[in-house]
């Protein structure tokens, strides 16, 4: 039986933090993506996304437009696109010209999703963006800025200054949020919302809310589009998803203890390495995460699009084992395809 809303078919796409696993380097990482993506390809997964990240050791994706040319080569058909850019880091002029670029080169296969946040520490993110501001307050100034790149209004500001490769294509653009401030954004400009349940699952539903009871029809969509990002740790069963996903249990620790690390291999002791505030946290961040065998998953993504009313899932897999990893994401093409 297949993933359902109100009748529906839901659709199932792929969220990918190019994890570099301990031991291992960016080389292999790229190459575990691409054996990846074609793989989900093949289950008949819609979208391949990479997330900017920046100063993570862990992370091997902080050239996104680079990585997204990557993929997008090694495959044929799934949509590949950012999850997202941090428009804050970038002029929008270069983005436009970059994703213009993949545009032209992958045509109607390329997905602009665009957050504010920094995606990295403030340190980090005063030296990519150089002095500008680091509050994300004028992220709708930088994103009309890249709107009217690919879609310039008749002015003398922009006949001056334009993108080529980039003006004139119809390059889907999302926003991402993990609260109200992107919905909000998103609503009134009649554009597609993904929210990022797998790291902030408590604002979700107040946050879908705002975006479905707030939106405005747009050229681009005419009802709300809402797609939620989520972890889901799949495998033949329960106990061995539990094993597989302590390697994520340990990745969101050491970010709680300002730790980063590279992603680390199965540990059955975690439960008892984390201190009752660290366990508090954790089950916080991960309340929304799906851990188990098939029919639990199947059961607990059901639920969830029940209570989201979620048009999309993007599904974020941390496990260490690259062909736990592959069999992870067969498992929830089975479920729910």
């Amino acid at each position: 039986m297949m993933l359902s809303k109100e009748g529906k078919d839901i659709r199932l796409s792929v969220l990918d933090l190019a994890p570099v696993v301990s031991g291992s380097t960016a080389a292999t990482t790229f190459a575990n993506t691409v054996e990846l993506a074609r793989h989900t390809e093949k289950l008949g997964y819609r979208r391949y996304w990479l997330a900017e990240h920046h100063n993570m050791p862990g992370i091997a994706s902080a050239a996104t437009s680079i990585l997204i040319g990557h993929v997008a080569a090694a495959t044929s058909s799934i949509r590949v696109g950012s999850g997202g850019i941090m428009l804050p880091n970038h002029s929008p002029l270069v983005i436009a010209e970059q994703f213009g670029t993949l545009e032209s080169l992958f045509p109607g296969r390329i997905d602009l999703g665009l957050g504010r946040a920094p995606g990295t520490d403030q340190m980090t993110a005063q030296a990519l963006r150089r002095g500008g501001r680091g509050d994300g307050q004028d992220f709708p100034e930088l994103l009309a800025a890249l709107r009217a790149y690919f879609n310039p209004p008749l002015t003398e500001e922009y006949r001056s200054v334009r993108a080529f490769p980039g003006e004139g294509l119809d390059i889907p653009i999302w926003l991402l949020g993990s609260s109200g401030f992107s919905a909000r954004l998103s609503a009134e400009l009649g554009l597609p919302f993904a929210f990022a349940s797998h790291f902030s699952p408590e604002n979700t539903i107040p946050a879908l809310t705002l975006y479905r009871d707030q939106f405005t029809p747009s050229t681009s969509l005419q009802k709300p589009n809402a797609m939620v990002g989520l972890n889901i740790i799949a495998a033949n069963t329960d106990q061995e998803a539990e094993l597989l996903a302590s390697s994520m249990k340990q990745s969101f620790l050491n970010l709680i203890r300002n730790k980063p690390t590279m992603l680390q291999p199965p540990n059955e002791h975690i439960e008892q390495q984390m201190s009752q505030y660290e366990r508090t946290i954790l089950e916080k961040q991960l309340s929304m995460s799906i851990i188990g065998g098939p029919e639990t998953v199947r059961t607990k993504l059901q639920s969830l699009i029940d209570q989201t009313q979620a048009d999309e899932l993007m599904i974020n897999t941390q496990i260490y084992d690259q062909q736990a990893r592959l069999r992870s994401f067969e498992i929830v093409a089975d479920v729910g395809m």
